[in-house]
């Protein structure tokens, strides 16, 4: 196939992609503004502008096609300009944002979408659930961060959307970069082709110091400081189970091709205690246990000072497996023997083989993948590791997704209180196991 029938087919790839369900009507801003329907320019729109979102511009834009940045979205302005102003010094011919394309605001991303084929959402988590169905809705390709939803309402909405892409043929990729990382590929080529046998157990683990904390400011309202300082907040983040240790609670779920019926453990506020912390806990210790018996032990912790680990290891029948982000993936027997070694020296950044893969596969007019389903399913095993470790109860999947426990705010303005408020004092209230009610 030439250069000019690829194009041809990208071009019609893309239509077919925004028709609206259930009908055969063109998305009237599928190719709005920035280029002609003549060229071969991917057009995508940025949706979060932070340091995580100017990344995934910086990914896409580095990709070998012919991509053009056409829309920005943010709820602070400055957080969009900063973005901007990076973007354009490092591409300058890729980005074209005037200052109407420029959406300050809670309710910007919907017009920012709009405008774009492909559209990156990189927000705090709490908002992916509703930007994604708008997306889907829009009839627009996807890259989206995880976590892909903080409860379970929000899994569900991220689940039909899911249903709703497959069936308009839009390709949705999610940000778990192990599953793009060569040497976790290569390893579990090998696992599931029966290089280890059944697996029957594993441990999974992202100890660290923690990340970022955000002060509060003078004359904010209680919206802005949260949203400032989302980490710290379930309703935007989902604690750090979810947030961060889902990369390794994925990986559970690829080893076992499977996903746990229900979850029990603990966790505290043990190092991370005062007001700037809002209501997360530090820690957390969680055993998934799948259909067929196998339980996988699940460790996440933010403590300074403290040996840090992020890492997995499995155990199966016929041998074992240990895999790292930073290291190499290794198989060995049942007597020990190295049946494997995968270095990651060498290995492509997996956050820019994201992007490479998507945006060639949407260059030749492929339907190729569709991420979003299981990215809710292992970020919903987190979310139900945070059920658990909340209320000290054994949660089961079932009875999880069925929950209706919304965090998110009855009403979205920079003067509406969110749900969860501070007292007197500053302080959040705290998770209580044994009290807290989850689902």
């Amino acid at each position: 196939m030439n250069n000019e029938e690829l194009r041809d087919k990208r071009r019609e790839f893309l239509k077919a992609s925004a028709l609206v369900a259930g009908g055969i009507m063109l998305n009237q801003f599928a190719f709005a503004g920035g280029h002609s329907s003549t060229d071969d320019t991917i057009k995508i729109a940025l949706i979060g502008c932070g340091d995580r979102g100017t990344g995934a511009a910086f990914q896409a834009l580095s990709t070998k096609q012919n991509l053009k940045l056409v829309a920005m979205a943010d709820a602070f302005e400055d957080r969009l300009n900063s973005s901007y102003q990076k973007l354009s010094e490092r591409f300058k011919d890729k980005v074209d944002v005037p200052q109407d394309r420029r959406f300050v605001g809670f309710d910007g991303y919907a017009k920012a979408i709009a405008l774009a084929d492909v559209v990156l959402l990189v927000t705090p988590p709490g908002f992916r659930p509703m930007h994604f169905e708008e997306a889907v809705k829009q009839g627009k390709h996807v890259f989206m961060e995880k976590p892909v939803a903080v409860d379970a309402p929000g899994i569900r909405k991220v689940l039909a959307a899911a249903e709703l892409a497959k069936q308009k043929k839009l390709n949705v990729l999610v940000g778990l970069q192990r599953r793009y990382q060569a040497n976790y590929r290569e390893t579990l080529k090998r696992i599931e082709d029966g290089a280890i046998g059944d697996i029957v157990g594993g441990q999974v683990y992202w100890n660290s110091g923690g990340v970022w904390v955000k002060k509060r400011q003078p004359n904010q309202t209680e919206m802005e400081y949260q949203m400032r300082n989302w980490y710290y907040f379930n309703w935007l983040c989902g604690d750090h189970i979810v947030e961060q240790h889902v990369h390794n609670i994925d990986i559970a779920n690829w080893v076992k091709n499977a996903y746990p019926v229900s979850i029990q453990g603990t966790g505290s506020r043990a190092w991370r205690t005062g007001k700037d912390y809002g209501e997360i806990y530090d820690n957390h210790a969680v055993e998934l246990t799948y259909a067929d018996g196998a339980v996988i032990y699940s460790q996440c912790r933010h403590y300074e000072g403290t040996a840090n680990r992020v890492d997995e290891t499995f155990q199966g029948t016929k041998g074992r497996t240990y895999l790292s982000a930073g290291h190499n993936g290794v198989l060995w027997d049942s007597k020990g023997k190295q049946i494997f070694n995968h270095p990651t020296k060498g290995n492509a950044n997996p956050y820019q083989t994201e992007h490479d893969e998507l945006f060639e596969a949407i260059s030749k007019g492929q339907f190729k993948f569709q991420d979003a389903e299981r990215a809710a399913k292992s970020c919903f095993t987190a979310i139900i590791g945070r059920y658990a470790t909340y209320s000290g109860q054994v949660i089961k999947w079932d009875d999880a997704l069925k929950a209706d426990n919304s965090l998110f705010p009855d009403q979205l303005s920079w003067d509406a209180n969110p749900k969860l408020m501070p007292d007197a004092n500053g302080l959040y209230p705290i998770p209580t196991p044994g009290k807290t009610k989850v689902i």
